[in-house]
């Protein structure tokens, strides 16, 4: 506990090689953290999951709080059961929620077995996912297949000029790895992944390893692909990307990918809670990527400062036409105005700028800064290792790391929601604009015929009554859902396709092109 007789406690979950972590609740003795973990458990006789609670402690090591475990063997399958656990060691109980169901969903064979290219399994898939189906289990939004065939001209990480490599393909929560192909920089794995997708804005990354015996595997290159950008069936060749994603490294990796998913659930999902990627590195302090999210910051208040600016400049005259045009607009709006108008306005918005899209007069460019503060961010992030190494001065100040990675963090957080607002009207990702134009046509529509007072009444009643109705229910805010699906400028650049240059390689590019 802290010295005001509190805690800030959060949970640790292990079942074999997964791990999670849950978020910090602060200053509580009584914490609900709300929060949903899944493992997958390959054995039929069922596993232990271990389960530690510690306090957050700034500046120090954290306080052990207690321990329990539980078995699942000893639960029944395909019901949920409520456990109160006991902590050992420490004082309190734990409340949890845990279901064992069937799911064959995750799993890994070789490209002989292919399920879409079975007939049967194919129809019986897509039948799955049919308009016909789209009340059916909810949260099984579609299905992914990935074939990870091969990889060439990959970096050499041994002395001997070669590497191990083997894959590491990610979907979420869902992590699973192809073999090592030994003293190879051009393996061929041949393996076919699947995975049951909850919620078709998920990213799938697929990472390269060196496998090392002696120590952690060595980091070869990653892609990420968000799943609305796959096209299905076709064999591509991905550049293989640095860490951060920020730019390329050498190799490049060939994947077939197929979606298939239905629209009418992937849209519910959109509105219910992001699942949480809980297998995450820790937040690291980068002095460029804190300046870069303050620049992101400042470029979304200097569009505020210039509306507000240009509405200022109709009241002041300083273009008579363009006021006069302001002055009528501003008379005619008020004494017609309806509640309605709000949702339609922005309906209007996304309208225009696809008219924009679609006639080829949209000249919007990517974020020359954003872009070039990604380039130079791994540059700098090598140069805070190796002074951090010598020196050893992150470790000396803790405390005022912990500060100024909360401060890097809320930076990121506010520049990201007014991209995100900016990326759906700008149809970044269509899906989620003809979503938007949908909702706002609903809006309108309810609006129009709906006096506010029953809307207000049923939004009322339904807050009240909710906890009521279900008493673990996830808090959720459908707006700030649907946002958070929506890519920030950042997540744009880093999701964007490099294409293969053979004249150049990674190392030379970046020799011609200094910073």
């Amino acid at each position: 506990m802290d010295a005001n007789g509190l805690s800030d406690p959060y949970v640790k979950f292990r079942l074999g090689h997964q791990k999670y972590k849950s978020k910090i609740v602060p200053k509580t003795l009584n914490p609900q953290w709300r929060e949903q973990f899944d493992f997958h458990l390959y054995e039929e006789r069922g596993g232990i999951i271990d389960i530690t609670v510690w306090d957050k402690d700034v500046g120090k090591k954290d306080d052990f709080i207690g321990r329990c475990q539980i078995d699942l063997s000893t639960l029944s399958k395909e019901q949920t059961h409520k456990l109160e656990v006991p902590l050992e060691e420490g004082e309190g109980y734990l409340v949890l929620l845990v279901t064992l169901t069937a799911s064959a969903a995750v799993t890994i064979s070789d490209l002989s077995i292919n399920s879409l290219e079975d007939q049967k399994e194919r129809e019986a898939i897509l039948k799955r996912y049919s308009p016909m189906m789209m009340f059916h289990n909810i949260s099984d939004v579609g299905f992914l297949q990935v074939k990870v065939i091969r990889a060439e001209a990959l970096m050499a990480a041994d002395v001997t000029g070669k590497s191990d490599p083997f894959c590491v393909v990610e979907l979420n929560n869902d992590r699973l790895l192809t073999h090592t192909v030994y003293r190879n920089l051009n393996p061929e794995w041949n393996k076919i992944f699947t995975f049951n997708i909850k919620d078709i804005h998920s990213v799938l990354e697929v990472t390269v390893y060196d496998e090392d015996r002696d120590r952690s595997a060595d980091f070869l290159g990653k892609v990420a692909i968000p799943l609305l950008s796959i096209q299905n069936g076709e064999q591509k060749a991905y550049v293989l990307k640095n860490k951060q994603l920020t730019g390329p490294t050498k190799g490049v990796i060939y994947l077939e990918i197929d979606v298939i998913f239905n629209a009418v659930k992937a849209s519910i999902r959109t509105l219910m809670p992001k699942e949480q990627k809980y297998i995450e590195e820790e937040d690291r302090l980068s002095k460029q990527l804190l300046l870069r999210n303050f620049i992101r910051m400042k470029h979304c208040i200097m569009a505020l400062v210039t509306a507000v600016c240009y509405i200022s400049s109709c009241f002041d005259w300083d273009s008579p036409p363009r006021s006069l045009a302001a002055f009528l607009l501003f008379l005619f709006v008020v004494w017609n105005f309806e509640l309605y108008m709000i949702p339609l306005a922005l309906l209007l918005l996304l309208a225009w700028n696809y008219f924009l899209i679609v006639s080829g007069k949209d000249n919007r460019q990517h974020d020359t800064v954003v872009e070039d503060m990604l380039e130079d961010e791994e540059e700098e992030d090598d140069r805070d290792d190796k002074d951090s190494e010598k020196k050893g001065f992150m470790n000396r100040l803790y405390a005022i790391q912990e500060v100024c990675v909360t401060v890097q963090n809320i930076l990121d957080e506010i520049a990201s929601f007014g991209e995100r607002i900016k990326n759906t009207f700008n149809w970044t990702v269509p899906f989620l604009s003809w979503l938007a134009i949908v909702a706002l046509s609903v809006f309108t529509v309810i609006l129009y015929f709906i006096p506010l007072r029953y809307i207000v009444l049923v939004w009322g009643i339904n807050k009240f009554t909710k906890k009521i109705r279900n008493p673990y229910a996830i808090d959720n805010n459908e707006l700030l859902d649907f946002l958070s699906r929506v890519p920030s400028d950042v997540q744009v650049m880093q999701y964007h396709e490099l294409k293969q240059d053979p004249t150049h390689s990674p190392s030379k590019r970046k020799k011609n092109n200094p910073a």
